[in-house]
């Protein structure tokens, strides 16, 4: 999320945040905390080695902007709909839709001295203790920024690099034994590569790190494009790779999947519903399975209504997107997500595939806004598959024909469609299909929601 001036020209009002009937999200069974890096350094595991598909979203507000009893209630309707994940601002003021002095909306204010990291004030901490506490009844991750970089960078300049690093041991102690935790620093971290600023957030990680050695680590950095190895400061600190990016998404996720030091990563950030380049579901669905196509182990949604927790927050819980993460989610779940490899070299989707761009409006929204140029909106299509050829999922965004070499899956497979605004399959006629030569598969027309794009599934 981007917020405050910006001197570029702005984007046309996004379209609205509409409102649908909440899905019902597949049966999967409660993760059992605390996470770990999966063998392969592909996926999360939990405590029973399960893979761990991150369905998040954004309530960075949470600690600043509601009572208790409306977080158990943020929660609570969070997890109907499917979410296992939420991100919140441990610190929140201004630039993440608190107040300037970091304070609640009751007044409790973070620090008994304004800015002294060497001061927490007890109420405020406790205060967010029962959040955290919330959300592991209702068995979801917290990813907890312990001083986002959007409003407290300033305050970490004031006190230096050895009360930041006393702050995040202080962090590390206090939260060790809350086993849903996962830290993330930064936040529009957009001075990284400024050593100076770099030690200061790292300062605070390391701290945590010394006095909660367990808990997983990452970074979101800076907008418009990154992922949290491009700074090589956090290697061997961090264990997931945040991906942050308002270009189309499978660039940012497939570069960060082929580093040979590759990390889990997880599209932390990117557009949100109602906000930015925002042009409607379609902007939604296109990321979300571009990203789940091109290696991630999950992705985090938002909302702008509930991410600073605006007014009508509550009225805007039920959305379209909202919706649509369920049924991506659904898809997923269903299938063995975690041993897909994508298809980055077409060996499998061979004709049809569109066009892959790294940047561009691609519906997935730009900051700072620019108009589309002819053969900047990407077609692309994702797709990846199972190294035994039992599955293999293709994202179709246009609704083209696309070829698939039907040798590279194993025999019988059944062939589906699936709809993306509905969460319904139709069955490809003529399927089960043989393991021989290439095979032409077109989208059964317009979807539930009148556009053009599916998902294809070819399952042994």
């Amino acid at each position: 999320m981007v917020t405050g001036c910006n001197t570029a020209p702005r984007p046309p009002e996004p379209a609205g945040v509409e409102m649908a009937p909440p899905a019902r999200p597949t049966t999967t069974r409660d993760a059992a905390f605390p996470l770990a890096v999966s063998p392969n350094r592909r996926y999360l595991v939990d405590r029973r080695n399960d893979p761990f598909l991150i369905v998040g979203d954004s309530p960075q507000a949470l600690f600043v902007n509601v009572s208790v009893a409306q977080a158990n209630y943020f929660l609570a309707n969070r997890k109907a709909a499917g979410f296992n994940t939420v991100w919140v601002n441990l610190l929140c003021a201004k630039y993440t839709g608190g107040r300037p002095d970091g304070s609640t909306y009751d007044g409790i204010r973070p620090f008994r001295r304004q800015g002294d990291l060497a001061t927490p004030n007890e109420a405020y901490f406790a205060r967010a203790d029962a959040m955290i506490r919330l959300a592991a009844k209702h068995r979801m991750a917290l990813l907890l920024d312990p001083i986002e970089t959007g409003s407290w960078l300033k305050v970490l300049r004031d006190n230096g690099v050895a009360k930041a690093h006393a702050f995040g041991r202080y962090l590390g102690a206090r939260y060790r034994k809350f086993p849903n935790i996962v830290w993330m620093s930064g936040n529009d971290f957009q001075s990284w590569r400024s050593p100076s600023d770099d030690a200061l957030v790292l300062a605070v990680a390391r701290g945590i790190k010394a006095t909660d050695p367990s808990h997983l680590q990452t970074v979101e950095l800076d907008y418009l494009d990154s992922g949290s190895l491009e700074d090589s400061n956090w290697k061997g600190l961090i264990s997931l790779d945040a991906a942050y990016t308002y270009l189309p998404t499978y660039a940012r996720v497939l570069k960060e999947y082929r580093r040979e030091d590759h990390l889990p990563v997880v599209m932390v950030e990117a557009t949100y519903e109602g906000e930015g380049d925002y042009r409607g579901p379609r902007t939604l669905r296109r990321q979300e399975y571009w990203t789940m196509l091109s290696g991630a182990t999950g992705q985090l949604y938002g909302n702008k209504y509930t991410w600073p927790f605006l007014e009508e927050w509550q009225a805007h819980l039920n959305t379209v997107g909202s919706r649509q993460m369920t049924y991506v989610t659904n898809l997923f779940a269903q299938h063995r997500w975690f041993d897909l490899v994508p298809d980055d070299d077409h060996s499998v989707v061979v004709s049809g595939y569109g066009l892959y761009s790294g940047y561009g409006r691609a519906f997935a929204g730009t900051r700072p806004y620019r108009p589309p140029r002819r053969g900047q909106d990407t077609n692309y299509v994702t797709a990846a598959r199972t190294p035994d050829g039992r599955l293999v999922m293709a994202y179709v965004p246009e609704g083209q024909t696309i070829g698939v070499d039907m040798s590279k899956l194993a025999t019988g497979v059944r062939a589906r469609w699936y709809d993306p605004t509905r969460g319904t399959y139709r069955r490809v006629a003529g399927s089960p299909f043989d393991n021989a030569g290439t095979r032409e598969f077109s989208p059964p027309g317009k979807n539930g929601d009148g556009d053009t794009d599916w998902v294809l599934v070819l399952a042994a």
